[in-house]
């Protein structure tokens, strides 16, 4: 049995995708939005997987980093192009690490407008890919 939780949290910042011929090549800005997604097979005493709260904050301290920020000034972006893809990544990877025993993360979308986001997700064994 898994018990599944999720939260979501805003950042806003600005990039340019390098080695890309287009728009987005050139410096713009984005409101994120980002999904985190959390799971766990137990519950702590208190009948929860991870309080919404302190899943909240996990996110919101590792957003802060990024918020009103030039992302390709802030590392890793420094040296790792700044795409939905690669900041749904980083984001996971930061959330992992703060994550007490027995939650994972199943899954970071990172929504750059409405209508696109980008979705990064560890393999079924729980090793990022």
């Amino acid at each position: 049995m898994t018990y599944e939780l999720s939260v979501q949290a805003d950042f806003s910042a600005a990039h340019n995708l390098r080695q890309y011929q287009g728009k987005c090549e050139r410096l713009h800005g984005h409101n994120w939005r980002v999904d985190l997604r959390l799971a766990g097979e137990r519950l702590g005493d208190e009948g929860m997987l991870l309080d919404f709260a302190e899943a909240k904050q996990i996110l919101s301290d590792v957003l802060d980093r990024f918020d009103h920020r030039y992302l390709n000034e802030v590392p890793p972006f420094d040296r790792l192009n700044p795409s939905s893809e690669n900041i749904a990544r980083v984001i996971l990877e930061a959330v992992a690490e703060r994550l007490p025993e027995g939650v994972r993360v199943t899954g970071v979308t990172a929504w750059e407008s409405e209508r696109c986001a980008a979705t990064y997700r560890p393999d079924a064994r729980g090793k990022e890919t």
